[in-house]
Parts: C-alpha cells; structure tokens; sequence
C-alpha cells in the first residue's frame, strides 16, 4: 500500500513499527455542537482507510479522543472554550453539552455506516495522563510557567513546522479569529500545555495541578490519549488537514520531546468540503448536518457515495445539484445489484480474488476510493455469473461500506410484493426494479387488453426511446435496458 504522508510531503509505502500490526490514532470532534458534513467526510475518508488496512491483512488498533474540555474558540490559545460556549448557548452544563452531542455524532457516524474506534477516550477522562507529561516537560527544559500557566518552548526544537507544504489559509487557523498576543509566551509560537489563572474565570471544568487549578491546553490531549491507547510509537495519525498546524505541529513537539524518540512515521489528512462561497464551518453559519439531509429526502449513503467519488487530497466541492447526482448514481447502483440473480451459478473462486488483487492494487494507491467505486462497475459488466458478481460486490463493500447488498436484497423484496400483486391482477412485470418503467410496461399491458393498440404503440416507442426493450411473455412482459 502507498499513502501519501503529509509529514515527508510524498507518497510512501505503508510500514508499520510491529510488522501486521497498525497504531492508528485519529482526532475526534469538539462535542459542543453537531458535526456537520464537512467534518463528517474526513471521518468517512479515516473509516475507508481503516477498513482497506483491515481488508489487507493489518491488525488494526483505532484510537479517537472526544474533546470535551479546552478547545478554545481559536486554536491559537485564546478566545473561550467551545464547551463553555456550547452549554452557554443551550442553557445546560458542559457535561450535558458533551454527552448530548457525542451521542449525536455516532448516531451520524453509524447512519453513515462509519465503524466506532476500538477506543474512544473523553478528555476529561485523562487528566493524570497530561500532568504526567506536562511535568515531565518542565523537568526536561521543554515547558516553562509564566503568568500561572505552563507553556512548552518551540525554541529548544530543532524544527517545528513539519506540514509546511498547506495553503496559507490552512496555517492561519489560529488567526481566523482574531489572535491577541499572548505576554506570557516567550516565543510567538509556543503553546499552552495548562491553563490556570489567565482563563480560569469562566471555566467550569477545572482540575488540581502542580502549577495550580486549572485545565488542560487542547494540544496536550490527543498527544497524553494517544500515548496511553497506541504506546510509544503511532503509526497513522488523521485528521482533517486544518489540524496540521498548530494542532498536529503541536502534538509532534510535545510528544517526541516527552518519550525521546520519533513518534508517528505517517500523517494522513482529508481536505475540506467547500461550498461555492468556501469551506463549510459552523461560524460562516454553513451548517450542513446528516439530519438536514435526511429530511430533505436524503439517503446519508448518497453522501458516503458522494465523497467516495472524489480523493481525500482535493477539496470537494459541495451542492444541491451535486448531491443530487450522487444520490440518482447511488440509487441505480442498488437497482443493478438488486437485478442480479444470487442463484446465478456459483462464485467463481478465481475470478473472485482477480478482483480483489485489482481492488488492492487501486484503492491502496493513496486510497483512491473513486476507482473502487469504479471497479464496482466493472464487476457488474463482467463476464461471471451473478453469485460471483455479488460475492464481489460484498468483497469491496467490507471497504466501502455502501450497504450494496443489503439495500439490494431490500429492492429484491419490494419487487417480489409488486410482483405478487400484478400475479394477482393477472399481469406481471419483470424488470430492473425501476417503478418508472415499470409503471409504463404494465400500462402498455393494460392498453393491449383494452384493445387500445394505438395507446400499445406510443408507450412502446416511448420506452424504446429510453432505451427499453420489452418481450411479452404469458401473464406480463419482461423489460432489459439495451
């Protein structure tokens, strides 16, 4: 497998520090608001790896931090805690605020058939962990205190911009909005590792430390989870590609000069989801969330499909029309896997792993997900039969997770109760599953009876016009697209 590595700035093959075995770690969200859609596609791209190292053979150990204290409202350390500012607006605790929404975003995540981490950690759950190497910092000469907090010193690395190859307008995540100087740091880049005084009016989660009462900085969180669930050395770590910096610039720093050694060989990051005006955040007031697709009619899959479409290294770009593409692709997909016959011959064995060698080969190609979808096509034109076909499909799906066989078998379902009653009013219509076209061979049918040979004929040319060929058989008619 080849991924690209966003720390080397190339596409590398894939190693492990334990052969067969994967450390992966991947940011999880800020649980004081709903996740919506933009964040929900790095997800989906993080899911799709995990699965394809699974489907190569990896051993897999997941691991995902809840931020449920001391994300600022800018990642630059000022600004107020997004909790805080979440049980403010909803008039709740911040507890109530977190349990609330990381209930929400593995409902999302499940509807968009996202695999839950081995391991899911709250922050709040790891306080001892930071301490630990915070203080371990300090002893070290990494860390210094100033002002009541403790901030780690960029000054004593050798190099701290490691992701310097992203746009200028992901760099500036901490500028966005509005950074005022912080005195208390020694060098414009050092970062707060504990928060005391300087933020502590407001706060409602607050802990005992060494250096006073106070709370944790964002950064220290996933680097003291990480360490604690996947060890000394991480193999993969993800994350949408705002985080690189500070977030994942900050977390190298920590981490390495805590344990002493290189921390995590390969980065993995998605890039945003734009709308036409830009990226989709929840402070532009662009608030796509799974729940709004569903109740404008939206199957979330037909997301899942959507993103699959594209590569995790290039923005996508969002809309109506767009995803309204999607979702008709997505629905003829099911209806030609559901128009395979599972007692169609056997599987064929051979031709069977022939195409998961191809799958393999693609989709481990920096995780081209548009030509695994591409290969679901090419099964279905193969030359096999349809129990080989489907053995296929389901071979794939472990990876891209598009619920095609069980959505297909629900079509198949649907049809043999429309089939069962058209039995009964004597005229029976077999087809691809498309009730359009069905709809129109059975009022030809009807035509027919009534002698109405005129009406017979114009719904006939009209579905030759959509490329239908129809066969009259006894009781009913048999329809294929041509």
């Amino acid at each position: 497998m080849y991924l690209y590595n966003s720390a080397t700035h190339k596409k590398e093959e894939f190693q492990t520090h334990t052969p067969g075995h994967v450390e992966m770690y991947t940011c999880g969200p800020t649980v004081y608001h709903f996740a919506h859609i933009g964040n929900l596609r790095s997800y989906i791209m993080e899911d799709v790896l995990e699965k394809f190292l699974r489907y190569s053979g990896y051993d897999v150990n997941r691991v995902m931090n809840i931020t449920d204290v001391g994300h600022l409202s800018s990642d630059a350390d000022t600004g107020e805690d997004k909790m805080l500012k979440g049980a403010r607006r909803e008039h709740k605790t911040v507890m109530e605020i977190a349990k609330f929404y990381t209930d929400a975003f593995f409902a999302d995540c499940e509807k968009l058939n996202i695999r839950k981490p081995d391991t899911v950690q709250p922050a709040t759950g790891c306080i001892g962990e930071y301490i630990e190497i915070i203080q371990g910092l300090l002893d070290k000469g990494y860390a210094y205190v100033a002002g009541g907090n403790v901030y780690f010193d960029t000054s004593k690395l050798q190099r701290y911009y490691i992701f310097n190859d992203h746009d200028e307008e992901d760099l500036a995540v901490g500028v966005r909005e509005g950074v005022e100087e912080d005195t208390n740091k020694r060098n414009k880049n050092d970062f707060v590792l504990w928060f005391t005084k300087s933020k502590f009016e407001d706060q409602a989660l607050k802990w005992d430390s060494p250096w006073g009462v106070g709370y944790p900085g964002w950064h220290i969180e996933c680097s003291g989870i990480s360490l604690k669930y996947n060890g000394d050395y991480l193999d993969l770590h993800c994350g949408g590609v705002d985080n690189a910096f500070p977030h994942h610039t900050n977390e190298i720093a920590q981490s390495e000069s805590f344990i002493g050694h290189p921390w995590c060989k390969q980065w993995f990051h998605v890039h945003h989801l734009n709308t036409n005006s830009g990226k989709m955040s929840k402070s532009k007031g662009e608030f796509l969330t799974v729940s709004l697709l569903e109740e404008k009619g939206y199957d979330p899959l037909s997301y899942r499909f959507f993103c699959l479409q594209s590569h995790y290294r290039k923005s996508l770009v969002f809309s109506w029309e767009n995803l309204d593409n999607a979702q008709g692709a997505y629905q003829k997909l099911i209806k030609r896997v559901a128009a395979l016959d599972p007692g169609d011959g056997t599987v064929d064995q051979a031709v069977l792993g022939e195409y998961r060698e191809k799958f393999t080969q693609q989709v481990g190609n920096d995780l081209n997900t548009s030509m695994g979808v591409t290969l679901l096509y090419d099964a279905l034109k193969a030359p096999a039969s349809g129990a080989t076909k489907l053995a296929i499909l389901e071979s794939f799906d472990q990876v891209l997770s598009l619920s095609l066989l069980e959505k297909a078998a629900a079509v198949r379902e649907e049809q043999a109760k429309v089939k069962a009653a058209q039995a009964q009013a004597g005229y029976t219509v077999t087809g691809e599953g498309d009730p359009e076209i069905d709809a129109l061979v059975k009022a030809r049918g009807e035509a027919k009876k009534a002698k109405n040979f005129a009406e017979a004929d114009r719904i006939r040319d009209e579905l030759k016009a959509k490329g239908i060929e129809i066969t009259d058989v006894p009781g009913g008619a048999v329809w294929k697209r041509v």
